[in-house]
């Protein structure tokens, strides 16, 4: 994105209440958080990611009237 492209989205945001430009400042400051402090994994959940994934390459998927089931729960 252009400093043009942001400058004129930052202008627009200027003219917004109080209350939602402090909600971008919030946003804004947790993605630069994140950018600046990526997440790692630790080693239990690198290994189930590893799992997870040579179980799909395997093909080994849970039934999906298992996965209904569980989301039926949650529906009113």
């Amino acid at each position: 994105m252009s400093n043009e492209k942001i400058e004129a989205f930052f202008d627009r945001i200027r003219k917004w209440p109080d209350d939602w430009q402090d909600e971008v400042i919030a946003v804004l400051s947790k993605l630069e958080h994140d950018f600046e402090n990526p997440y790692e994994l630790t080693e239990e959940e690198e290994r189930d990611l590893d799992e997870g994934l040579a179980e799909a390459d395997r093909g080994e998927f849970v039934p999906e009237e298992e996965i209904e089931a569980f989301f039926a729960q949650f529906r009113r």
